[in-house]
């Protein structure tokens, strides 16, 4: 290796350990600046998972009204992934009632939560606490 190359890699490891040194400054004083009460109350929420408590019960609450009072008795929303809503229902008769009733469901559930964006519900048996 000559001097020329020995000089280039000392200067390419200073400029990587300056960088480094650098990111790492930025997020200390990012750490000590003061921060605007909604945003530290918004990561709060996120961290601590009250936002998915919340919007649980609300779809627990809206699940009722669009099943309808006497099936849903019979069943209890579960988990919502990827626009689907994971439904258990108490026994097999109560699934198929809700298959033929699926479409209707869906429309109510798509007017009363629109952010949601329920496309499908996936029906499954299961005890129901």
């Amino acid at each position: 290796m000559t001097l020329h190359d020995e000089r280039l890699a000392r200067a390419a490891d200073h400029a990587i350990d300056f960088a480094a040194r650098r990111r790492r400054e930025e997020r200390r004083s990012y750490a000590r600046r003061p921060k605007k009460i909604a945003d530290v109350v918004a990561q709060l929420i996120a961290q601590r998972g009250y936002g998915r408590i919340d919007a649980n019960e609300q779809l627990t609450d809206v699940w009722a009204a669009a099943a309808g009072e006497p099936l849903a008795t019979y069943s209890r929303p579960g988990k919502l992934r990827r626009g689907t809503l994971e439904v258990t229902v108490t026994n097999s008769t109560i699934m198929q009632e809700f298959t033929f009733q699926k479409q209707r469901i869906l429309a109510e559930l798509g007017r009363a939560l629109p952010d949601a964006k329920i496309r499908d519900l996936r029906f499954r048996v299961g005890t129901i606490t």
